[in-house]
């Protein structure tokens, strides 16, 4: 009897340490974790929701960046790091969902060991092809490949990037053959489609890359998102002819796995803030995404939604990262 008196004691008194804790948060910085360099996408975001966020919560906010293993490093030390809220990580599908795919012991598992606190932005990928392909549109270029013994040449960011995973699946539900040929990063893709060393590219959005399809060196076929995207007015939907495709990509915060309901309702509250304030959103459009907030339920459906989609493709290619 003691003994179970003192252990319910003891869950008694976490319980009250834990509510106090919340109550009082935030008391001292929080720290955002991006798990890419200084001055990518991932970045810029991550410093615009700084200022914002800091007002809501009265606290200083600081981005530290720590790049590498595809987003590995970032991440696991976010998951290893006190379930509090002062330590976050501004993550999107890679860290998240396909890094402990590809990554071998990446060192964390990207449904267990993280609590989502907000979706942050989303963005579509685009289907685009060479200007010398003889299609303008998603049908007719499934068609075409299929029409193509030896396959198409496919750019991507990298092996086991988003636009790699996404094309592979593209592939195989268009039943074509595809031939994959891996940039370092996003920049060389859209110049590597535009001169015709690959005839396909399904990646997100660049400067290069509109100016390219405005001034009709590329041609986009579809949108990869299930509904159009304002990014590109007029885009058809890849799912019109290949029902059940979508793939988007998303930014969002996320916590150590075990962080108190009531500091991830305060942080929500805060991103919420922020996304809802016309001048960010206007600068993530810039950024080439849309400014979305929502539940921490809607983040971890989507998290939960793409990892058995990405296991299988990425099981099915045989992909593993360098």
């Amino acid at each position: 009897m003691v003994v179970k008196f003192r252990m319910l004691a003891a869950v008694a008194g976490f319980s009250f340490c834990a509510a106090a804790q919340a109550q009082g948060f935030p008391a001292k910085p929080i720290r955002i974790v991006v798990p890419y360099p200084a001055g990518g996408t991932t970045d810029l975001m991550a410093r615009a929701l700084q200022e914002p966020i800091q007002k809501t919560l009265g606290q200083p906010v600081i981005v530290d960046n720590k790049p590498g293993a595809a987003g590995a490093i970032g991440a696991r030390e976010v998951a290893r790091s006190l379930a509090d809220g002062y330590t976050l990580l501004f993550s999107n599908n890679g860290p998240s969902s396909t890094t402990p795919l590809l990554v071998k012991d990446a060192g964390y598992d990207g449904l267990k060991d993280f609590a989502p606190v907000s979706l942050v932005s989303t963005a579509p990928l685009f289907v685009v092809v060479n200007a010398a392909v003889p299609s303008n549109d998603l049908k007719s270029f499934i068609d075409y490949a299929r029409s193509q013994p030896n396959g198409l040449e496919y750019a991507s960011a990298g092996i086991g990037s988003l636009g790699h995973l996404a094309s592979e699946l593209f592939a195989r539900m268009a039943g074509i053959k595809m031939i994959h040929i891996p940039y370092k990063g996003q920049a060389p893709t859209s110049n590597a489609v535009m001169t015709g060393e690959v005839k396909v590219l399904i990646t997100t959005s660049s400067s290069a890359m509109n100016g390219y399809i405005t001034a009709g060196k590329l041609k986009l076929l579809g949108v990869s998102t299930p509904e159009p995207s304002p990014l590109a007015p007029g885009a058809p939907i890849v799912s019109s002819v290949l029902p059940g495709y979508k793939v988007e990509i998303w930014f969002g915060l996320l916590a150590p796995a075990g962080t108190p309901a009531e500091v991830v309702s305060k942080l929500n509250d805060a991103v919420s803030k922020a996304v809802a304030l016309p001048d960010l959103q206007q600068r993530f459009v810039n950024f080439g995404v849309i400014a979305t907030a929502g539940s921490p339920k809607r983040l971890g459906d989507l998290i939960a939604d793409e990892v058995p989609r990405w296991t299988q493709i990425v099981r099915e290619a045989n992909i593993r990262a360098e």
